[in-house]
């Protein structure tokens, strides 16, 4: 089994070979979740800590831990529930449904983005870094969704298409409702503690 840093390095340097390797290997959606999305997740989380904690001090350290947990929870949720899209839309892609396929899919197409994440706290740079991130994992998507779910050469662009902005919409209401129930819990908090000191 490929370590985390070797998966990491060579599906960012060599994907096209990388992504045959993956297709030989078994996999579960629960396992890529605790092996790989959750320590990348987390690395990442350290990172926008930071970001609010030491380059952002006004926010105060209740509001870097807050969105820390929040973009734990989102990153966790997202995977799965796009799992679960990539695989249902599969049929419609003439590609083949197998749900830890599409788990792998997900998993290891995100790894620029995890990787861009974790570089995310740098000043100016961390966000043009996030964005090549978001980029090259649409990319890494394309190489990847022919050897693991078999998906035809003109099928592949349209169904990247959807995927996008399937995720994009769940990120978005996840971050809203997460959000919402984060940062009111905080607010809600911080008044009691106003109200008892």
């Amino acid at each position: 089994m490929t370590s985390l840093i070797d998966r990491v390095k060579n599906i960012l340097t060599n994907p096209k070979a990388e992504w045959e390797v993956i297709n030989n290997e078994p996999a579960t959606l629960k396992g890529l979740l605790t092996s790989y999305v959750i320590p990348l997740s987390l690395l990442s989380a350290i990172a926008t800590f930071l970001k609010f904690f030491v380059f952002s001090p006004l926010f105060g350290i209740a509001y870097a831990l807050a969105y820390t947990v929040f973009a734990i929870i989102v990153t966790i949720v997202v995977f799965v529930i796009a799992a679960y899209v990539i695989d249902a839309l599969a049929p419609n892609f003439k590609s083949e449904k197998d749900i830890n396929k599409s788990a792998q899919l997900v998993a290891y197409s995100g790894t620029a983005g995890y990787v861009a994440g974790i570089l995310s706290f740098i000043p100016v740079l961390g966000g043009l870094l996030s964005l090549a991130g978001a980029v090259y994992s649409i990319y890494l998507f394309y190489l990847g969704v022919g050897p693991l779910k078999k998906t035809p050469d003109d099928q592949k662009v349209v169904y990247i298409v959807v995927y996008v902005l399937v995720s994009w919409v769940i990120y978005m209401v996840l971050f809203s409702v997460v959000a919402g129930l984060l940062f009111s819990s905080l607010i809600t908090g911080a008044a009691a503690a106003s109200v008892l000191g």
